[in-house]
């Protein structure tokens, strides 16, 4: 897949796509579907995806708690999976959000990306103001010459796929349940930091990774799997929380890998939450501490053997 930053100036072979249109928040079982449909418009066409970066809300709204499902990275990676060839990641700054709809839709995706179709769910907005909706679109694509489809949101028997619902079956720790909508784990990716090393005094040395700018899930222990920088995958038992900085306090994962030792440090990581085990508690003593740990290595190295192996006998 090849990656573009601006819609301007771009060479040929990045033009002509067939470009679906949204933040991708996720790259859940919903974007699939318009994924699916913008393909299915177009099959001579290249498969493209133009989204932005930050997410509109970040720049519009500082203030709020970390949100995203997917930082940059991930939602590339994701994209690509799903067989998306050119990805437009536009950035969304203060010029970017006074283009008028009008604007956009003639600026940034005839003459700038050249899509000779479109793909989007019902309740896309875009231009300044959030002043065009798919009907605007309809019209403008139609004088442009431009196809356009309008894909019906994806529901299950629960309701509606979307990264809303997700992000609140992360915060209520369901895991599971975020991946069978996601279309798989949900993972926390980041550098590998230097803690308070408390973990490996007790025995049960971690790889500290602050959350950033993602979506913080019901803070406890979880049984996740981690891909090593080569790709190798290893299981592991984490801890999701706080920790005290001079300005407040951060959030962090920590994970211990199982059955493996190695210095992690300044390496990226990508943990998948499977499991939710436990909430986060506090203990009386590092012996308890370090007496629950080996009780949640033992719990999570049951259950990740389980998904990994479901036909071996219990």
């Amino acid at each position: 897949m090849r990656i573009f930053k601006d819609w301007r100036g771009l060479p040929a072979a990045a033009k002509g796509a067939c470009v679906a249109l949204g933040n991708f928040d996720g790259v859940h079982l919903g974007h699939a579907g318009v994924l699916r449909a913008a393909h299915a418009a177009r099959p001579d066409a290249p498969l493209a995806v133009l989204t932005f970066e930050p997410h509109p809300r970040e720049f519009f709204r500082p203030q709020d708690p970390p949100f995203r499902l997917s930082l940059s990275p991930e939602r590339a990676e994701a994209l690509a999976g799903m067989g998306v060839q050119l990805l437009y990641e536009l950035p969304f700054d203060a010029a970017f959000s006074h283009l008028s709809a009008e604007q956009f839709c003639r600026e940034v995706l005839h003459e700038g990306v050249g899509a000779v179709h479109l793909a989007c769910g019902g309740d896309f907005a875009f231009g300044h103001r959030r002043g065009g909706d798919v009907a605007l679109l309809a019209r403008q694509a139609e004088a442009i010459g431009m196809g356009l489809s309008v894909v019906p949101p994806v529901s299950d028997a629960q309701g509606l796929i979307s990264s809303s619902r997700i992000r609140r079956l992360l915060q209520d720790g369901y895991p599971g349940y975020a991946a069978m909508l996601l279309g798989r784990p949900y993972t926390i990716r980041g550098e590998v930091r230097h803690g308070d090393a408390r973990g490996r005094t007790i025995g049960f040395p971690t790889a500290n990774i602050a959350l950033g700018r993602h979506l913080e899930p019901a803070r406890g222990v979880y049984a996740v799997t981690v891909r090593l920088p080569g790709g190798a995958e290893v299981n592991g038992v984490a801890n999701i929380g706080q920790r005290p900085t001079v300005a407040g306090a951060e959030s962090r994962l920590e994970v211990h890998l199982l059955d493996f030792e190695a210095d992690l440090y300044g390496q990226e990581l990508s943990v998948a939450l499977h499991h939710f085990l436990r909430e986060e508690q506090k203990f009386p003593s590092f012996e308890a501490l370090k007496a629950q740990i080996a009780l949640d290595a033992v719990q999570a190295r049951a259950m990740l053997d389980r998904d990994q192996n479901p036909a071996k006998p219990l």
